[in-house]
């Protein structure tokens, strides 16, 4: 193991952008192969050339900036899905409404009949069936 520590010394390693390029390889070279499309085939090997590229650089501060401008592209992405996640997991004791005022969503429990909601941000009162 003495041997790849010395290799990795003074070398970026691995961020979030170069597992992200190693996942988007796996399923674009396996497509490839079903599929018998080599400009495919010409992709996924670029996405793999630059993902080991990066890992092995020694141009930290220049991996470092584009690691931060990929997670402000990527971290909106990864939000909206693990709301879009957590909504459907919460769906069996709450519902989700949008204020008519302020389009805020505004979470109540179910099974409360019909009630008035006040939204947190604008406190505008409106009532809906739960």
């Amino acid at each position: 193991m003495n041997w790849l520590r010395k290799l990795m010394a003074g070398r970026y390693g691995v961020d979030q952008l170069s597992i992200t390029l190693l996942i988007a390889y796996l399923p674009l070279s396996l497509g490839a192969q079903l599929a018998s499309i080599k400009l495919l085939d010409f992709i996924a090997l670029a996405l793999l050339v630059v993902c080991y590229f990066r890992i092995f650089s020694r141009n930290t501060a220049k991996r470092r900036e584009e690691n931060r401008k990929f997670l402000v592209w990527w971290y909106p992405i990864k939000n909206w899905f693990s709301r879009k996640i957590y909504r459907i997991k919460d769906s069996k004791n709450h519902r989700y409404y949008k204020c008519p005022n302020c389009k805020q969503a505004v979470r109540v429990p179910k099974g409360k009949g019909k009630i008035r909601i006040t939204c947190p941000q604008c406190k505008t009162g409106f009532f809906k069936r739960t």
